[in-house]
């Protein structure tokens, strides 16, 4: 794991980042080696099923890929294979990377049927022949497939960057006697709260830097 500081998902009421005295002027994280971008498919970034800031996430995305790319990091991208009848269901328009991998790089789509990106897709193995220790991850959704990929990198000792403004999910719809509706973005961010300690949070996807493995 870094030594370098962290910018922890829990900070200290007393002082909110010590490692990061002027929020407007962050400390750039250490540079990571690799990409993990989670379900960015048709269905959830385009059309009327699409997160409410899908337009920003796709910005962002865009933005962590192309520069990944010009580093020489290493791009994942996982795909979930959603159920018969789901908008995301294998062969349908909805179930396509919306951002496609770069062949020529030798970019990998690595296939899913779990919220879990490490659980039977081979990306443990990829990332350790790869000699990759430090991720960024990007995409959607925040408190489901990208918050349980991010947990299992980080008990797999990975180090894990997560930049605020590049993962997405839906509003949680109001229940009588539960809670009126939960705005997407409180989701999100109750998502990265619950990653606990080790999880890097960095406010902007620009921040984050990439470098070989």
């Amino acid at each position: 794991m870094s030594e370098t500081p962290v910018h922890s998902a829990r900070p200290d009421p007393a002082n909110p980042d010590p490692a990061n005295p002027d929020p407007a002027n962050p400390v750039p994280a250490e540079p990571v080696q690799a990409l993990i971008v989670v379900d960015m498919q048709s269905a959830f970034v385009t059309g009327d099923g699409a997160v409410p800031e899908a337009a920003l996430v796709l910005d962002r995305t865009t933005d962590l890929i192309t520069r990944a790319r010009a580093a020489g990091a290493l791009v994942i991208q996982l795909q979930n294979d959603g159920e018969p009848g789901a908008v995301d269901e294998p062969g349908t328009p909805g179930w396509e990377i919306h951002l496609p991998a770069d062949a020529d790089r030798g970019e990998k789509v690595l296939r899913k049927t779990v919220d879990d990106g490490f659980e039977e897709t081979g990306l443990a193995d990829l990332l350790a022949q790869a000699g990759v220790r430090d991720l960024a991850f990007c995409g959607v959704q925040s408190e489901m497939c990208v918050m349980a990929t991010a947990r299992t990198a980080l008990e797999l000792d990975f180090r894990v960057i997560l930049p605020h403004d590049a993962h997405a999910t839906y509003d949680i719809p109001a229940a009588e006697g539960i809670s009126d509706l939960v705005p997407a973005a409180m989701v999100s961010r109750v998502a990265e709260w619950a990653l606990g300690d080790e999880v890097e949070i960095v406010a902007r996807a620009r921040d984050v830097e990439f470098t070989k493995p």
